[in-house]
C-alpha cells in the first residue's frame, strides 16, 4: 500500500509516468524505464527514438536525467553491426541530453526490443503529475500527433520510407525544452503522449485531477499526411483499442468524423509533453517559446466538466 512507504512520492497510487522516490527535504530520485520493438528499418534512428522516448518520462515528471541502462532484446542471428547502431543511436540521444549510459543487460529473443532504464533528479517542489491540473489551466503540447498512423503506413507500403522523414525529426527530438519552460511557468500536471494517444493521456489527467479538459480541434498540430492517411482509414489497431477504452470519457462536437476522432486515439511514439500552466502565464510562456525557437502548441485548457470535449 503507498502508505507503507512514505518516501514513495509517485508510482503506485495514480498512473504516472515515472516512480519518485524522496531523498531529502529538497530533492528525489526519478526512476523509469521503457522499451519497444523497432518501427523504423534504420537500426541508428531506432535506437535514437526508443532513448528519447524512455528520457521522455524523466522530464514529464519534471527531472532532469543524469544516469541510465540500456535494455535489448536481439536475435542471435541478428549481423553485430546492427545491434551496435541500435546502441550508438541510443548512446548518442543520450549524450544530447547529458546522459551517462553505464552498461546494461542484452538477452536472446525472436524480435529486437531496445529502451533504457533512466534515473533522474526533480526538485520536490517542482514535481509534476498527473494530478495537479486546476480548472482555467491552458494546455500546450510539444510535438504534433499521428506518429502511429504514419508509421503503420510505411508497414502497409501505403507511403515509403522517405515519407517518414519529418516524423523520425520529431520522434528523436527530446522533450527536454518543454519541459523547462513548463516547470518555468508553473506547471503542477504533464505527460508524454505515448501509447494511450492524446485523449487517452489526457484522460489519465483529468481523472486524477478530478477536472475536464476541452481541447480546440483545429489547434491540434499534425504530422504531414496524418490527416490524409486517416481520411484512407489507415490506422494501426491501437487507435481502436484506445477509442473503445477511452472513448466513454471523450465528447465531440457533431461536425467532427469519425476519422478525425480516431487520429486523435492515434498512439503516439516518442510523443509530446503535455501540460498545464496557469492562464496568467501563457504570455509569457508562448513568447520565451517563440523566442527561444522551442516547438509549442497551445491546444486547449482545464475545465471544472469532468469529461474530454474536442470542439
Amino acid at each position: 500500500m503507498p502508505q507503507d512507504y512514505p518516501d514513495l512520492l509517485a508510482g503506485l497510487s495514480e498512473p504516472d509516468d515515472a516512480a519518485i522516490w524522496k531523498i531529502d527535504e529538497q530533492r528525489a530520485l526519478v526512476a523509469t524505464t521503457d522499451f519497444f520493438t523497432p518501427i523504423v528499418d534504420d537500426p541508428y534512428v531506432y535506437g535514437a527514438i526508443a532513448a528519447a522516448n524512455s528520457l521522455s518520462d524523466i522530464y514529464a515528471m519534471g527531472g532532469e536525467p543524469f544516469l541510465a541502462l540500456n535494455i535489448a532484446a536481439f536475435p542471435p542471428q541478428l549481423p553485430a553491426e546492427i545491434g551496435s547502431e541500435i546502441l550508438r543511436g541510443g548512446a548518442e540521444k543520450a549524450q544530447e541530453a547529458g546522459v551517462v549510459i553505464a552498461g546494461g543487460h542484452t538477452i536472446q529473443d525472436k524480435e529486437p526490443k531496445y529502451g533504457l532504464v533512466v534515473l533522474g533528479f526533480v526538485q520536490i517542489d517542482r514535481i509534476l503529475t498527473k494530478s495537479g491540473m486546476k480548472p482555467g489551466d491552458v494546455l500546450f503540447l510539444s510535438k504534433p500527433i499521428g506518429s502511429g498512423v504514419i508509421t503503420s503506413a510505411v508497414k502497409a507500403d501505403r507511403i515509403g520510407e522517405g515519407d517518414l522523414s519529418e516524423t523520425i525529426h520529431w520522434m528523436k527530438r527530446l522533450n527536454r525544452d518543454a519541459a523547462l519552460l513548463a516547470r518555468k511557468y508553473g506547471a503542477k500536471a504533464a505527460t508524454d503522449i505515448t501509447g494511450f494517444s492524446l485523449l487517452g493521456h489526457a484522460w489519465e489527467m483529468a481523472s486524477a485531477s478530478g477536472a475536464g479538459i476541452r481541447f480546440y480541434d483545429d489547434a491540434i498540430p499534425l504530422y504531414p499526411q496524418a490527416a490524409r492517411l486517416s481520411a484512407e482509414w489507415c490506422f494501426p489497431g491501437g487507435s481502436f483499442d484506445n477509442a473503445e477504452f477511452f472513448g466513454p470519457h471523450v465528447k465531440f462536437d457533431s461536425r467532427i468524423g469519425q476519422e478525425r476522432e480516431l487520429l486523435l486515439f492515434d498512439p503516439q511514439t516518442s510523443g509530446g509533453l503535455l501540460f498545464a500552466i496557469p492562464s496568467h502565464h501563457v504570455s509569457s510562456c508562448m513568447q520565451e517559446a517563440d523566442e527561444k525557437n522551442i516547438p509549442l502548441w497551445k491546444i486547449g485548457e482545464v475545465t471544472s466538466s469532468g469529461i474530454i470535449e474536442v470542439i
